[in-house]
């Protein structure tokens, strides 16, 4: 809702979905201006959809609201960085070492073996928006084994806030090495998970290397 008028929620999905893309893509670069103007004309929308597509992704943070000067990409620092995957390893730490061991009936593992297919068939179709999709899915169904309803809700925002640099990791990686590694990483860590030993998907996770292609400089 913006200024008390309920909008089309397909045109506020749009667009919010389009910028995010371009954002993750490195499209739109760190601290590149937003215009809500150029953007409307891009999208064939009002700018009300727009603007409200822009306030989602400031709540995600990967732009930024600045006072009386409009919309841009967040400007990340090494520190930010660097203590967000820290603190993304602390929670996924405390999740595993809190669900293991796993419940022996049913399948406590479907959805982050899920979120690992979903990965896969995006890699594999050049869908890189949704692989990234697919990719914080994943790990929210690490932290999700737990069954902790307070430490799903600390998690959800830092991961959000690393939608950027994960995204700008695994495309790195793939222009540097081979294409499937990223795919490859995250199956190492299924598969650690699917030993059943806390220790060793641990071990796995703090070998996961999110941060191995990332370039800090976000400046």
């Amino acid at each position: 809702m913006t200024d008390g008028v309920v909008l089309p929620l397909s045109l506020v999905e749009m667009a919010t979905r389009q910028v995010r893309a371009e954002v993750l893509s490195g499209e739109f670069e760190p601290g590149e201006r937003i215009g809500e103007e150029a953007l409307c004309a891009r999208l064939g929308t009002s700018r009300a959809p727009v603007r409200e597509a822009l306030r989602l992704l400031a709540q995600e943070g990967l732009i930024e609201h600045l006072p009386r000067r409009g919309f841009r990409v967040t400007v990340w620092s090494e520190t930010d960085i660097l203590q967000l995957f820290e603190l993304r390893r602390v929670l996924e730490r405390h999740a595993i070492e809190s669900a293991f061991p796993l419940p022996a009936q049913g399948d406590p593992l479907h959805e982050v073996r899920a979120a690992l297919e979903e990965m896969r068939a995006a890699d594999a179709a050049g869908d890189l928006f949704e692989r990234d999709n697919a990719h914080r899915r994943f790990h929210a169904a690490i932290v999700g084994l737990a069954g902790n309803h307070q430490l799903n809700l600390a998690y959800a925002p830092i991961l959000l806030k690393l939608q950027l640099p994960m995204a700008r990791n695994l495309r790195a990686e793939a222009r540097i090495t081979q294409r499937r590694n990223g795919i490859r990483r995250h199956a190492e860590l299924l598969s650690a998970l699917e030993s059943g030993d806390a220790a060793v998907a641990c071990e796995a996770l703090s070998r996961h290397g999110e941060l191995a292609y990332l370039d800090l400089d976000f400046r």
